[in-house]
């Protein structure tokens, strides 16, 4: 009897067996769904506009298709054509298996293929040739995607991967390339061709077979009018519709900031917070920009929103075509030139050396070996702490940073993410040099300190993603914010360009707080500033960093920041001024480093054992002094100088190589002397 019932139970066995090994099959073989991920990377601006695509690792242009974005009718006639039971069937539609068998059996060759959507799509995801066997593991795969999609992905799936000629997959890039649109927006014409295409691309190509994608164009219309999906007068005038003669190309903004957010977000949309018609516009004026110069330059453009630290436009170098364009400049590692210099005055504010008003010697100083000069080789005496800052004078901002610690002021900087690159060398500690742009920045990291002057001296970083807008809830405190605004208030009163108005005097042109910068060699021309919500930083010079010769920051990266600001300005992009004129503070140290009281002058240039090297016979040297009683008198052996007019100071110029004595008596007559040696450079 057990015998009996097992045998009785067999068919039942069998079935399960063959069920689990099916399933079995259909975990260990799944359809690779994987190839409908790789397409083609789109960044979008932040309201979704199109600003820059790049084709698949293969060279394709695929984009993941959205039944949402399609054209309904589209999608209805497709299902007409191609697979008119596809909302009913489980991947393989038995009728049309049954009537492509008996037409084959007829006529000794395949006549019509059976093959449905779901089939096709299964073809697309793993080609095969075309034959029985291809056919049987397209059923099967057919089946594997109906049980794990529904049939609204499985058209998606089948309008990402459809090919249309050449290197277009999908009918989102098809129908732009084609017909420069979007698929929601097509018509009966352009419908009936891209119905048409996927079944030999290549041969029915418009740009390049224009007579047979006519002819089958007509045949797809001819079908949709018997299927009752298009009425017989509208297929008519879609027949003589004009067909698409040549691709289209796709929009190229954006282009260094577009391809890194590809490259660092998976394949699909990526939403950048860039303003699509700000960064046109930015890419024109830099373009149009640099054809004022004759030596090759090209220059970068960051404009940033301060509230959000939302990079609005983004201008990696003036052209593709530049030297050096495809290089994004915007993140090369450059000398800041003097643009650091208010945030070294930031701190000494903060630590109550200094204010404002300050009184500062801008005198021939030695720190140590180091001995800066100013870019004009002249120096001022004694000046007020924002006049050395509005006049980017050297040897007040290195004594500044001598005072505060280089190394301080690096690891502060660094601390707020923007690390200064020295140079390689045995002793790589920060030294006073990093006043005059000896450390390497970016114009990003040079924006996000610029846009924290901005915002109290807060630091946020710079936000690409609008997912990621929302600004973090703990930004790094760089300074106060009475420091901010004190430094604002003196960079917005800077002396104007040449012919431009100060923004006082002229109701159209915004307050910008802004500072230039040159680095040595005039490599690197830079300048940065805030104004009316808004930071902008612009670079001018060569990719590969070769000097230009005298392009200073002020005379070649000036005037395209105003442009740049003057640009939001007629845009309507700028928001209330915030930069706010700001009372001294009254317990800031009225002058650094006072001198005793009754001390003798000293000699601060030049020193006594200096040798000095004398380039030509017209070269003239500024003679410095500090301390004593004002009026100074100088000689140089025994015979006193005259000061000339125009500068008020007293310059000497040697006779020729030799030793000389220099003596400087005050109103008191009191007296230093020095020996120095002057030589003559060969």
């Amino acid at each position: 009897m057990i015998a009996g019932a097992i045998m009785r139970r067999l068919p039942v066995f069998g079935a399960l067996a063959a069920v689990a090994l099916v399933a079995a099959a259909d975990l260990a073989f799944p359809p690779p769904l994987e190839r409908a991920q790789a397409v083609s990377p789109l960044v979008v601006d932040r309201e979704g506009q199109w600003l820059h695509a790049f084709a698949t690792e293969a060279g394709r242009w695929r984009f993941a298709a959205d039944l949402d974005a399609i054209d309904p009718g589209f999608v209805e006639r497709l299902i007409a054509v191609e697979d008119k039971r596809y909302w009913r069937h489980w991947g393989v539609d038995p009728f049309a298996v049954f009537r492509a068998g008996i037409s084959s059996a007829k006529s000794g060759r395949i006549v019509s293929g059976a093959s449905t959507i779901t089939m096709q799509t299964a073809r697309l995801m793993e080609p095969r040739p075309r034959n029985l066997q291809s056919k049987l593991i397209e059923m099967v795969r057919a089946l594997q995607l109906e049980r794990r999609l529904s049939k609204q992905e499985i058209l998606e799936l089948y309008l990402t991967l459809a090919p249309y000629g050449g290197n277009i997959e999908g009918v989102r890039a098809a129908s732009l390339i084609y017909f420069d649109k979007e698929p929601v927006r097509l018509t009966d014409a352009e419908q009936a061709l891209l119905i048409a295409l996927p079944q030999a691309p290549e041969a029915r190509r418009p740009d390049l077979k224009p007579a047979n994608a006519k002819l089958v164009r007509a045949m797809v219309l001819e079908k949709l009018a018997r299927a009752h999906a298009i009425t017989p007068v509208r297929a008519g005038e879609a027949r003589g519709a004009t067909l698409p003669t040549a691709r289209k190309t796709f929009p190229r903004l954006a282009y260094h900031t577009a391809n890194r957010l590809a490259q660092s977000s998976s394949p699909g949309v990526v939403h950048s917070t860039l303003d699509r018609l700000m960064q046109s516009r930015a890419e024109a004026m830099v373009a149009a920009y640099v054809k004022r110069f004759d030596d090759g330059a090209t220059a970068s453009l960051l404009i940033i929103d301060n509230e959000t630290r939302a990079v609005r436009a983004a201008v990696g170098s003036s052209g593709l075509a530049a030297k050096g364009g495809w290089i994004d400049l915007t993140a090369a590692v450059r000398s800041p030139g003097s643009t650091l210099k208010p945030f070294i005055y930031a701190l000494a504010f903060e630590d109550g050396v200094v204010g404002p008003a300050s009184v500062i010697e801008d005198m021939p100083r030695n720190f140590g070996d180091y001995a800066p000069e100013n870019f004009d080789r002249t120096f001022r005496g004694e000046v007020r702490v924002r006049e050395a800052l509005q006049h980017s004078l050297n040897v007040p901002a290195v004594t500044m940073l001598d005072r505060i610690g280089a190394a301080r002021f690096a690891a502060i900087l660094r601390a707020a993410g923007v690390p200064l690159r020295t140079p390689h060398r045995a002793d790589d500690t920060p030294g006073l040099a990093l006043a005059l742009g000896g450390a390497g920045v970016t114009a990003q990291e040079i924006a996000t300190l610029y846009a924290a002057l901005a915002d109290g001296g807060k630091v946020r970083p710079l936000v690409w993603v609008m997912a990621e807008e929302t600004p973090p809830a703990a930004p790094y405190t760089l300074f106060s914010e009475p420091t901010a605004k004190r430094i604002s208030a003196i960079l917005a009163d800077a002396p104007s360009l040449a012919g431009r108005a100060p923004a006082k005097l002229s109701q159209s042109a915004p307050r910008v707080a802004f500072k230039t910068g040159t680095s040595y060699g005039y490599r690197d021309a830079w300048a940065a500033g805030h104004g009316g919500g808004y930071t902008v930083v612009a670079w001018v010079g060569h990719a590969d960093g070769s000097p230009r010769s005298r392009a200073t920051g002020r005379k070649a990266a000036a005037p395209l920041l105003f442009e740049a600001f003057d640009m939001l300005e007629r845009n309507g992009a700028r928001l209330p001024d915030t930069i706010e004129e700001i009372d001294e503070a009254p317990t800031v140290m009225a002058r650094f480093e006072r001198p005793r009281r009754d001390a003798p002058p000293e000699i601060t240039f030049p020193r006594t054992g200096v040798e000095v090297f004398q380039s030509s016979a017209k070269r003239g040297f500024a003679l410095a002094a500090r301390g004593g009683a004002a009026g100074y008198r100088w000689y140089v052996n025994g015979e006193r100088l005259a000061r000339e007019e125009t500068s008020g100071r007293a310059v000497w110029r040697p006779a020729g190589p030799g030793f000389y004595d220099v003596t400087v008596v005050d109103r008191k007559g009191r007296m230093a002397k020095s020996k120095v040696r002057v030589i003559a450079s060969r």
